[in-house]
């Protein structure tokens, strides 16, 4: 793919999030519209899932939901890192992606108030809201940072964690942002991330249809080349873990269009081997 190319993916993603942000709306593809309507399906009357929907569908519980400001939660995630992170007390944790700070907020809460929590966003107006958020709920210790996952504006060996939910397959070049996730990682740091994978080759519809672009379909990668980023990056312990019931909820980001038949959510988790360790295999 040309930086031409990379360019116009990510422009197309930060202008379909900052709709999501200003607008309103629960899926980057089937966002309701100002005027109410869908983006995507067949139907006009096709059910639109609230955030409250999506969310508890892909794991989050009513407690998570009910602990983060009203206007985090924007049910565009597809599946719930929280519950595979451990996080600790103290731990400094990144979030990619994070959007209007869901996920952010909820860490916050793991790590509590000597940890810290740095959330990464390329888009203006997600900014905006997630700091607004963290303003009216009073995370002091959460911080939120424009810039591209691709290039984090963090410094090396700086996160124990790093979560991401339903974001890498947003971008252009998935080698460089797992290099990145290793390069900010702490020796012995971790992954916990949801996204989505593919299972089959998209029609020849899908591939131009840009909003199943920034609806996390048509970016999915395949597991095999997942897994050969991540060990080639260095980590080691890699474990992609596929979800076949989420397609049900998937079918839902595009009414009509069988998108479920060609992406499901997968947990993804790695390890940055710690000082000493062997990276051949396991430690």
């Amino acid at each position: 793919m040309s930086q031409q190319d990379h360019h116009d993916v990510r422009k197309t993603v930060r202008d379909s999030y900052a709709t999501i942000a200003t607008d309103g709306g629960n899926s980057g593809c089937c966002a309701p519209t100002s005027g109410g309507s869908s983006c995507c399906g067949p139907a006009d009357d096709a059910k639109i899932p609230t955030a409250e929907e999506m969310s508890a569908f892909f794991g989050y519980s009513d407690d998570e939901m009910a602990a983060v400001p009203d206007g985090a939660n924007l049910g565009l995630g597809c599946g719930n890192p929280q519950a595979i992170a451990d996080m600790k007390a103290g731990e400094t944790v990144i979030d990619l992606g994070s959007g209007a700070g869901f996920d952010a907020f909820l860490a916050a809460g793991k790590v509590g108030p000597l940890g810290h929590v740095i959330g990464i966003d390329m888009t203006h107006e997600m900014l905006t809201k997630a700091r607004t958020n963290a303003e009216k709920g009073g995370y002091g210790h959460v911080e939120f940072r424009l810039g591209e996952i691709e290039y984090m504006p963090i410094a090396n060996d700086t996160a124990d964690v790093i979560i991401s939910n339903c974001v890498i397959n947003l971008s252009p070049n998935k080698p460089q942002v797992i290099r990145e996730a290793f390069r900010v990682l702490k020796s012995g740091g971790r992954l916990a991330i949801s996204d989505v994978v593919a299972t089959a080759a998209f029609p020849d519809d899908f591939k131009d249809d840009d909003h199943l672009l920034s609806g996390c379909v048509t970016g999915a990668s395949l597991v095999g080349d997942l897994q050969s980023w991540l060990e080639e990056a260095g980590f080691i312990n890699v474990f992609i873990d596929i979800k076949e019931e989420s397609r049900d909820g998937i079918a839902d980001w595009a009414p009509g269009r069988g998108i479920e038949n060609y992406v499901v959510s997968a947990i993804i988790t790695g390890e940055k081997p710690a000082e000493g360790c062997c990276v051949s295999g396991t430690c």
